[in-house]
């Protein structure tokens, strides 16, 4: 019974507020794009009409972080830009995810190298892979459809208004069951 209907028969719909947060949620996902490297392509690919990231509600990239609700890391990153990358990270408010976009992001890929860091999971809690060199836009959307499935289930320990927003990290909860990896 779709809602139409609902409303037609009773007049009215009753839900919870989180059940509409979380509606909210899962169908604006508001990414905040890195495009370090060679992925950053496909990742332009993804919001071209042929794609159309925008039919699961993350058309509007955000360039600043305390606008987006994900990280969308695509490409290589080196030891002097993790530490920016991670406070990109701090500066998106909670609840946040974290999309590891292609081989560089997710292990380093082919450079093995003293500045290259072996995955952005040394610094970022990922929750989502999207394995390829670089992955193909349909990767990428599966990606998503993932991440809005984990945002759907997702229930914060305690209702946090912006309270208790802290520049420095807090000790991360990493759950082995919520990270997949997409191919």
């Amino acid at each position: 019974m779709g809602l139409v209907e609902l409303l037609q028969k009773d007049g009215f719909v009753t839900t919870s507020f989180e059940a509409v947060i979380k509606a909210a949620q899962k169908n604006s996902m508001w990414p905040m794009p890195l495009g370090i490297s060679c992925c950053g392509i496909e990742m332009m690919g993804v919001a071209a009409p042929r794609f159309d990231i925008s039919r699961f509600g993350s058309e509007v990239f955000r360039m600043t972080p305390r606008q987006s609700d994900f990280l969308l890391v695509a490409g290589t990153v080196t030891y002097k830009m993790a530490w920016v990358v991670r406070k990109i990270y701090d500066q998106i408010p909670d609840p946040k995810w974290v999309m590891s976009m292609g081989v560089c992001a997710s292990t380093g890929g082919m450079f093995r190298s003293y500045s290259v860091v072996q995955g952005i999971d040394l610094f970022l809690p990922v929750d989502v892979y999207v394995a390829g060199c670089p992955p193909r836009p349909e990767a990428i959307l599966k990606g998503l459809i993932f991440l809005q499935e984990k945002v759907s289930k997702y229930k914060p320990a305690i209702l946090n208004l912006g309270k208790d927003v802290s520049p420095t990290p807090k000790q991360e909860h990493f759950d082995s069951e919520l990270t997949k990896i997409i191919i």
